[in-house]
């Protein structure tokens, strides 16, 4: 396939599960295993609880057992580990303790570079969630140069949607054509059009293999002149095809 290469302040996510027993073993049985994650996310639950009642001690203290759980059960590099440690940093963040903040908040950042690679959300939260703790921290460069990050990031998660949405259209208005409906099929091109120019530019292939449906649907339905108009565009020679969509995501 080809491919296409293509402030937010703080995002505080918590999960919700199912009450279980508290209590567990650390014994490596699998049953035992998933019992002892079950606890752990109760007691991740009970420091969310604590944290919407203002009891940050309370919190951090739930927060730092659930952490030994996941540490022993799934690792230091699990995303549902980096999740906490991103929630106890911000709990950190918030009693000013900003070393211990910045311990959990670079962990979880480092974790989701490696799993997600930087082109994701969730490295985009750590970005922004590091950018407001060294705000808080006084350190206004740092925090410029980190929610400057988390700002290309989004933006690089935009145009990905976008050219993926363009994709969608094209594919669409392929199927359409093959059924006979040329009319809705060049509204599609068109629509798939408008969003490759203004992202890829005129002499992209992409943007050429809109501009050659377009010509050659409006050239079967017989009219000549807008055929002429989208055809006087096309500059390279580019076929007709289904495209997938890339949903891998990019690592560094």
């Amino acid at each position: 396939m080809r491919q296409l290469h293509l402030l937010l302040f703080t995002l505080f996510l918590f999960t919700a599960c199912a009450p279980i027993t508290e209590q567990f073993s650390f014994s490596g049985d699998k049953q035992q295993k998933v019992a002892a994650l079950q606890q752990a996310n109760i007691l991740n639950n009970k420091g969310v609880n604590a944290y919407h009642n203002g009891d940050y001690k309370g919190a951090i203290k739930y927060y730092l057992q659930s952490i030994a759980i996941k540490e022993k059960f799934l690792g230091t590099e699990d995303l549902n580990t980096a999740t906490s440690y991103n929630n106890i940093g911000l709990i950190y963040k918030k009693t000013r303790e900003y070393n211990k903040a910045l311990a959990y908040l670079r962990k979880a950042l480092n974790i989701r570079k490696r799993s997600l690679g930087k082109r994701d959300g969730k490295t985009a939260e750590s970005y922004n969630n590091l950018g407001t703790l060294y705000a808080s921290m006084g350190e206004t460069s740092k925090a410029i140069d980190l929610t400057r990050q988390t700002i290309q990031i989004k933006e690089d998660i935009i145009r990905k949607e976008k050219i993926d949405t363009a994709i969608s259209y094209t594919n669409l208005a392929v199927l359409e054509e093959i059924q006979g409906q040329n009319s809705l099929a060049i509204q599609h091109h068109k629509r798939a059009l408008a969003i490759n120019k203004a992202i890829f530019g005129e002499e992209h292939e992409v943007t050429q293999l809109n501009y050659k449906n377009i010509a050659q649907l409006y050239f079967a339905i017989q009219r000549y002149e807008e055929a002429k108009k989208f055809a006087a565009h096309i500059t390279k020679s580019v076929d007709i095809q289904l495209e997938d969509i890339e949903i891998t995501p990019v690592y560094e």
